[in-house]
């Protein structure tokens, strides 16, 4: 056995396809000055020929994979895009009479090295993307045709060096089974490709192969647990195919209770809802489900194009949705943008810590023109559903009031316009940082509701970045310190009398149940995919059991010890024994 990565959950078993590296071959002689601007054309030709082929993908993708995933490659257009890069090559081509394509070869070798020696793992990650970027302008500069997968073989596992976000959007789920690549981690578009299509993806086996492997080779990989077998006895592979069985008829069973109410066997009602940013992911919620929309991510409505959304396009979209949900609620998360989420249209200085400065309602605070244009269309899009506004980063109560009374303003607007909206609409915010927690019974009785972002509240808790990869193990969701936020919250929202939510990654990890369930949580919002599984595990759990393991949680010291104590219940849960009697 070979020990990888898991990247993308599944079992794959079949044999292998190596995909071969592309050997590009380079004009040697020197162009002259005269020369230098048909270069440039060439150069500029084929980034416009490149974009054009990138957007032609992320449309074809949308539909599959949703709009999260597609996004991946607003990051090819931007390196495209980037002054830098093309300047590098226009430095190339004139101070070294060098022919385009030779230019666009040495600067994405220098900038790929550049990356690499960073100590910092995200940014080699994101070396791959210069290469894949460069590669499609160099097969446009010398006219050679794009590898492509088999098409007219049985289903294989697909094994390469690395696997771009651009090759992984021209497989066929149908035709590779799964896809192993030597290097690579868990946090790279690739993956997040490979887990968006279903397909399973081990990745960084390369220092643990004695031999490379080889086109034809019997496989099995498990994308769960990372592990990879070559040529495997036959009892290993009807282990294996056993344990697909096991998977696809656990998926069939799952689909079967989509219809059912979620709650406990004693009674408690959990709302189960889905995070989406696009109408199109709403359909996959809706077939998984999901009971309402927990939280929309609005910030993709502004990516992907040039310039900010007029408020007429933001109500379209608002409205279908809300329409569609036919009365189950719709909760839309105001302008969460800075961080990790840029607009190239919107110049935003560049900051030393930015996901701790100017982003999300800092900006909508700051730019009131914008955030009036965004609640004037979602109180349009109110009248139409079950339509509720939520803030995200927000730290203090002054805040709050500050977005309320633009809110009223968007109000007092419509009305002199005689435009109907939910004059009732509800108002709520995300807990994602600390100070949010420590007066979350003053903010209690500013707003309607809370819905506890637990991927923020984590980092910023535990001061730890979870796409460092150097420290991502001290990334612990489960922490004491964690714990303590969540029954702060909870019973700040209990105690005023507003409802309180989770939508981040938390609400959809089963191991996390029972503690919604002993801090009375109303609806928990996650990624469709896992509602099912979630589901499953809420109708055989009881909230009186919970609520008598949250006291041996809060006085546990350790993290592990956390785990344990709710492996022990899950494990009881599974077999029908009570909290109770574990504690005895």
């Amino acid at each position: 056995m070979i020990q990888g990565i898991g990247a993308s959950s599944g079992i794959a078993i079949g044999k292998s396809f190596v995909l071969p590296s592309w050997e590009w071959e380079f004009p040697e002689q020197r162009v002259d000055v005269a020369d230098f601007a048909r270069e440039f054309e060439r150069v500029y030709e084929g980034i416009r020929t490149s974009k054009h082929e990138i957007e032609q993908m992320k449309d074809e993708l949308r539909e599959v994979v949703g709009v999260d995933e597609t996004n991946i490659f607003d990051a090819h257009i931007a390196i495209l895009d980037d002054p830098v890069f093309m300047n590098e090559i226009q430095g190339i081509i004139q101070r070294q009479y060098k022919a385009a394509e030779v230019a666009v070869k040495e600067a994405i070798d220098h900038f790929v090295t550049m990356f690499d020696l960073l100590d910092d793992d995200y940014m080699k990650e994101r070396a791959l993307d210069i290469k894949d970027v460069g590669n499609r302008l160099l097969k446009h500069l010398l006219g050679a045709p794009e590898i492509t997968l088999p098409s007219d073989t049985l289903p294989f596992i697909l094994i390469a060096k690395e696997l771009s976000p651009s090759q992984l959007a021209h497989i066929n789920p149908q035709n590779v089974l799964g896809i192993v690549t030597l290097v690579g981690s868990a946090t790279s578009h690739s993956a997040i490709m490979a887990r968006a299509l279903g397909v399973p993806l081990v990745v960084g086996v390369e220092a643990k192969l004695e031999e490379p492997i080889q086109t034809g080779q019997t496989l099995i990989i498990d994308g769960s647990t990372g592990a990879l077998y070559l040529e495997p006895e036959q009892p290993l592979i009807d282990k294996y195919s056993e344990l697909q069985s096991i998977q696809k008829e656990a998926r069939k069973q799952l689909n079967s209770i989509a219809g059912h109410r979620p709650v406990t066997p004693d009674g408690k009602m959990l709302e189960l809802a889905a995070n989406i940013s696009s109408y199109k992911e709403l359909e996959i919620a809706l077939s998984s489900g999901a009971h309402g929309v927990g939280l929309f991510r609005t910030e993709f409505l502004y990516m992907d194009r040039n310039r900010f959304p007029r408020e007429e396009e933001q109500f379209e979209v608002y409205r279908s949705v809300a329409e569609r949900l036919e009365g189950e609620p719709l909760i839309i998360r105001t302008l969460d943008i800075g961080g990790d989420k840029q607009l190239d249209y919107f110049n935003m200085t560049e900051e030393d810590n930015p996901f701790l400065g100017y982003r999300a309602i800092r900006i909508s605070l700051h730019r009131k023109d914008l955030f009036k244009t965004q609640l004037r269309a979602v109180l349009r899009a109110s009248f139409y559903g079950q339509v509720k506004l939520m803030y995200p980063l927000i730290s203090s109560v002054e805040e709050v009031r500050a977005a309320n009374a633009v809110l009223a303003e968007a109000k007092r607007e419509l009305e002199a316009e005689g435009i109907p909206f939910d004059k009732g609409l509800k108002v709520g915010i995300m807990i994602e940082v600390p100070a949010a927690v420590i007066i979350a019974d003053l903010l209690a009785q500013e707003v309607d509701f809370f819905s506890i972002g637990t991927n923020d509240l984590v980092q910023f808790t535990l001061a730890v970045d979870r796409m460092n990869e150097e420290i991502s193990h001290l990334y612990e969701p489960f922490h004491p310190a964690v714990l303590r936020m969540l029954k702060l919250t909870a019973e700040a929202a209990k105690r005023n009398g507003i409802k309180v939510g989770v939508c981040g990654e938390l609400a959809g990890d089963l191991r996390a149940l029972p503690i919604w369930l002993s801090l009375d949580v109303d609806e928990l919002s996650m990624s469709s995919h896992s509602i099912l599984q979630v589901k499953e595990r809420l109708l055989s759990t009881s909230q009186k059991d919970s609520r008598v393991l949250l006291p041996q949680l809060l006085e546990c010291r350790t993290s592990a010890d956390i785990h344990e104590k709710l492996k022990q219940f899950a494990d009881g849960v599974a077999i029908g024994r009570t909290a109770s009697e574990l504690e005895r």
